[in-house]
């Protein structure tokens, strides 16, 4: 015998009331619009420690607490987008949950590019800007070497920067990090492998952030540019969850421009050419061999990433020379690794049970 069901009203009584309410909803949340302050991004005190010309590092400070560790982390962030993703305010920060648990915490900031920065290369990126910041962290903390963490492109620099340099990295973090730019599911890749990248540099200089920002969202284009903005309706009338949506629109709209030169390098000898894979990477004419990575090794890679598909982080394992290797696997997406719920418990927590056990207390 089949359930009884309910029968769905569509009537015009029920089509109207829901259009009412509706209309009610959007009225209140063009006031809560009109009243909100603007948002704040980040969560974490931090001042500024280190400069070379645009690019800065800065160290995040716990007012209640001294960092516990005392080998420094550095974190290397991505150019194509700012790094306060990882502290965009307070119940979504990686930085605060790594601060909590007595991580001694730095961040490169590499600031908007210019007309003048259109010739910068890979090599001054990894070997000047991100070896610049390490020597400063040697330097200031007395240390032989320090904890590198990169995330997504900053990962590919800090696997460049620690196999020409393997000495100044006692522990290597790498976070959604793509290494084998070949996978089948691997859109980004496909539709690099075919950019005549020359001809790009060549006649745009830097490239737009608008460029960059246009191919990350025609990725998902349903979700990404139509099916969110319907689903801020949902919201319209509640200023917390407003507040969270705008901080994540700042973040993804605030792109800084690519330095024209570096980003040649990085679609050639990367994404055209699988240099990781094949070892044929070359930075300021040295040889990038991951053979030479021999610290110990974190991998951490999200499940549902449609930019870092889990198949192009793992193959890392296979390529570096370090036996000490282990991998974390994040059940979301490569936003949600940063902010969602279970990223605040989860990867903190990882992070800094891993390296505790390879760093010694201060």
């Amino acid at each position: 015998m089949d359930k009884l069901k309910t029968p769905i009203d569509i009537g015009l009584d029920a089509l109207t009331r829901e259009a009412m309410q509706m209309q009610a909803k959007l009225q209140r949340g063009a006031e809560m619009l009109r009243t909100l302050d603007p948002v704040e991004i980040g969560a974490s005190e931090r001042e500024e420690v280190w400069r070379d010309g645009k690019v800065a590092l800065y160290r995040f400070r716990r007012e209640d607490a001294e960092p516990s560790q005392a080998v420094p982390l550095l974190i290397c962030y991505a150019l194509v987008n700012r790094p306060y993703m990882v502290d965009l305010q307070t119940d979504k920060s990686i930085v605060r949950g790594l601060l909590e648990r007595g991580q001694d915490v730095y961040i490169i900031d590499w600031g908007y590019t210019d007309r003048s920065d259109r010739y910068l290369t890979l090599e001054d990126y990894i070997e000047r800007f991100l070896g610049g910041a390490v020597d400063h962290l040697r330097a200031a903390h007395e240390v032989d070497a320090v904890n590198l963490m990169g995330i997504c492109q900053g990962g590919v620099f800090s696997l460049c920067y620690s196999a020409l340099n393997p000495k100044k990295v006692r522990n290597l973090v790498t976070m959604v990090t793509p290494v084998d730019f070949h996978t089948d599911d691997n859109m980004l890749a496909g539709w690099t492998r075919a950019l005549d990248v020359d001809l790009m540099v060549d006649t745009l200089g830097n490239v737009p952030a608008d460029v960059m920002n246009w191919c990350y969202l025609t990725l998902k284009p349903w979700r990404l540019l139509v099916q969110k903005y319907v689903g801020l309706t949902d919201i319209l009338d509640d200023k917390r969850a407003l507040e969270d949506f705008l901080r994540m629109e700042t973040w993804i709209f605030d792109s800084p421009d690519l330095a024209g030169e570096a980003f040649r390098e990085f679609i050639k000898q990367f994404y055209q050419a699988n240099g990781l894979v094949k070892g044929s990477v070359h930075i300021g004419g040295r040889h990038v061999d991951l053979r030479t990575v021999a610290m110990p090794v974190l991998n951490i890679y999200a499940e549902q990433d449609h930019l870092v598909p889990p198949s192009a982080s793992r193959p890392l394992r296979g390529l570096v020379g370090t036996k000490d290797y282990d991998e974390v696997s994040f059940r979301g997406g490569h936003i949600g690794i940063y902010v969602s719920g279970r990223a605040q418990r989860d990867i903190p927590q990882a992070i800094h049970d891993w390296l505790a056990r390879r760093s010694q207390p201060r």
